[in-house]
């Protein structure tokens, strides 16, 4: 996939940004390559549940958006992604810092993906691991004229 497409990927998850899930918990993307996606969000109390830590959803949704965004670069042209299945374990408790996620794949096959996301800490810790399924959609056939 060429770096035209990648941007294009971006500037398409970008553009989301303000009305999307991922720009309302201020998803940052490191780095984006066919075989990896980093990842960074900024915690604090916005995004707690009321005991005072990040709220499993927001890991959810780190690994689900790592995972789309990974899985449609490597797809490149060739159709769209969606997720079908996330399951994220929380294994450390977080109040505020930078989480930085990493996607890596697990599977990437015809009609489905498999992705690993690791979220740390700020101090590397691993605070949430995740593994989401995606459905690779064909692009839709040409209308007829």
């Amino acid at each position: 996939m060429s770096d035209a497409s990648v941007n294009e990927i971006l500037d398409q998850a970008r553009s989301h940004a303000d009305v999307g899930f991922g720009g309302v918990i201020g998803i940052e993307y490191v780095e984006v390559t066919r075989d990896r996606v980093v990842a960074s969000v900024e915690v604090g109390p916005h995004l707690h549940q009321p005991y005072g830590i990040v709220h499993g959803g927001v890991y959810c949704a780190i690994a689900e958006q790592v995972a789309s965004i990974a899985g449609a670069v490597w797809l490149g042209g060739e159709g769209k992604v969606v997720g079908v299945n996330n399951n994220t374990d929380f294994l450390r408790a977080v109040t505020e810092g930078t989480l930085t996620a990493t996607g890596t794949p697990v599977h990437r096959g015809r009609s489905q993906q498999l992705w690993r996301v690791e979220v740390v800490d700020g101090n590397g810790r691993t605070a949430a691991v995740g593994q989401v399924r995606l459905a690779n959609l064909d692009p839709p056939a040409p209308r007829p004229a």
